[in-house]
């Protein structure tokens, strides 16, 4: 792919929390280049960085060091962010939570609320949307989160492991309704998790452990999504 094609550039970019003798290194030297298509899985057990890492790509905390650019972006609106934790606002019901990105840019609301309507129909929540998030599930907010992305159509796609509030089922289903979203704009999509069958759903796997990134796994992808295959009881 050519330099175009790169629509975010992290170039051995470090994260650090506080200082002294007391300073954390969430990110160690990252390296990174994000492509339109992409299908990107960055694995790893909790507390290994990988929040700390998405923050940095979307923009959300600055590089201690190092750097992360957006060369083929408009802007960091381009980019859509799958928060791990509850990021709805409290006095918006379901279908406002989820149209107020598009609201805020502009968008006219009856626009945005069918935008929104399909996007949560897309991970099986369309029944929530008069709902206030008071009144859902934790893995229904995290379903209504990744609807909230996809209504905004953005280029970069990153999600903060987008299932592991959800049971299998619901989980696969967000999974399917990202990856079809992604297909559809030619976004890239980038998923943090820790779970490898949902690793082996995407086509490069990076491995993050104590704040470090891997290169790329490809050697064992084909071992990997046979494994995966089996596991779930499909033919491999």
């Amino acid at each position: 792919m050519s330099p175009a094609d790169v629509l975010i550039d992290c170039q051995d970019a470090a994260l650090t929390f506080g200082r002294g003798p007391n300073a954390v290194v969430a990110v160690h030297g990252a390296g990174l280049r994000i492509h339109a298509g992409d299908r990107l899985a960055i694995v790893g057990p909790s507390g290994s960085g990988k929040s700390s890492l998405l923050h940095l790509l979307a923009g959300l905390e600055q590089p201690t060091s190092g750097t992360v650019t957006w060369p083929g972006l408009t802007g960091l609106r381009d980019i859509g962010l799958v928060f791990q934790g509850d990021s709805l606002i409290p006095a918006l019901d379901v279908v406002e939570n989820t149209s107020l990105s598009l609201v805020l840019d502009g968008v006219p609301e009856d626009r945005a609320r069918e935008a929104a309507l399909g996007a949560l129909a897309m991970v099986g929540a369309a029944d929530l949307a008069d709902r206030l998030p008071e009144e859902i599930s934790g893995g229904q907010a995290q379903r209504v989160a990744a609807a909230r992305v996809l209504a905004q159509a953005p280029r970069v796609i990153l999600a903060d492991e987008p299932t592991g509030r959800l049971d299998h089922a619901t989980g696969s289903h967000v999974l399917d309704a990202l990856l079809t979203a992604a297909d559809e704009t030619g976004a890239a999509l980038v998923v943090t998790t820790h779970d490898p069958a949902v690793a082996a759903r995407l086509t490069e796997r990076h491995t993050m452990r104590d704040g470090r990134l891997t290169s790329a796994d490809s050697v064992n992808a084909d071992r990997v999504d046979a494994d995966t295959a089996h596991s779930l009881g499909e033919p491999s």
